[in-house]
């Protein structure tokens, strides 16, 4: 394909500015800590009424399409609830400041449309189950781990390790608990985990194509060119770095951080604000 999946949702998210939730994950976050506290007070009662449902759905209890996002993820430890909360505040957070607010708007939507879709389709086949919200988390997750692979948490609160690894051990353990779903004869509980790989896989296709080295040789070309174009770009003009989006240069802002985009089709440069905030050009 000349255009890439995650290519086309980056002009979608362009052309549609004013889809974007600024501070989405935080929005959600509360309302889960909101239903969590009724919960506590009402026996689980308001759960039940937002809950995924599609017999109550076709009944007219549309809300329920939506209200399921708001499900808190976990109950049985306040502590660990709270720590999640702030988990993935933090993670989707940190993905809209490096996406913006629509491209991440679009991202847990898609992630909560592909759930919607899984519990419609399981409630066809006879498997009525509730969902929620987990797996699209643990896409987000994996995309955090994709933008920054190196950044250290700890792990149990005293193992350092990289971010990175604990993508690779949350895949591994998909597999396995696919594996044992469909050994079970309960192969299908494995489409929920596959919402998480196919919202992943529908935003960082690029990506992936990249490690499987479909585009290693258009990279390695601009690899040995870059020197001499930066070297030309600052005789010619006076600077090196110049955003192709908001036109900030070097010169201008010599602390600013520039970037070139490697799915782009030529030396187009980003600052920091625009790097993964832009329409690729082919």
């Amino acid at each position: 394909m000349r255009r890439s999946v995650d290519t086309w949702l980056d002009r979608f998210c362009y052309k549609h500015p004013k889809l974007g939730i600024p501070g989405l994950m935080k929005y959600v976050v509360i309302l889960q800590g909101v239903v969590y506290l009724l919960d506590i007070f009402s026996n689980n009662y308001l759960s039940s009424l937002l809950m995924f449902s599609t017999q109550a759905i076709l009944h007219g209890q549309v809300w329920r399409l939506f209200t399921f996002l708001f499900l808190p993820l976990e109950s049985s430890n306040a502590i660990f609830f709270l720590l999640s909360l702030y988990f993935y505040w933090f993670i989707g957070s940190t993905l809209e400041r490096e996406w913006g607010s629509v491209k991440f708007t679009v991202f847990y939507a898609v992630g909560a449309l592909l759930t919607l879709i899984s519990g419609f389709v399981l409630d066809l086949w006879g498997f009525g189950l509730a969902i929620n919200m987990f797996y699209v988390n643990m896409s987000m997750f994996f995309a955090f781990a994709t933008l920054y692979p190196d950044l250290q948490v700890l792990f149990f609160f005293i193992i350092p390790v990289k971010v990175k690894w604990l993508a690779w051990l949350d895949a591994a353990l998909y597999v396995i608990q696919c594996a044992r779903y469909i050994a079970g004869g309960m192969w299908f509980l494995c489409l929920l985990p596959l919402v998480a790989v196919a919202n992943y896989v529908l935003f960082f296709w690029s990506d992936i194509m990249d490690r499987l080295g479909r585009t290693r040789t258009r990279h390695s070309a601009q690899t040995i060119n870059f020197k001499k174009a930066t070297k030309q770009a600052q005789q010619q003009k006076g600077y090196i770095h110049k955003c192709a989006v908001c036109g900030k240069t070097d010169t201008d802002y010599p602390n600013e951080e520039f970037r070139y985009c490697s799915k782009c089709n030529g030396y187009y440069c980003y600052c920091s604000e625009h790097i993964h905030n832009h329409v690729h050009i082919e």
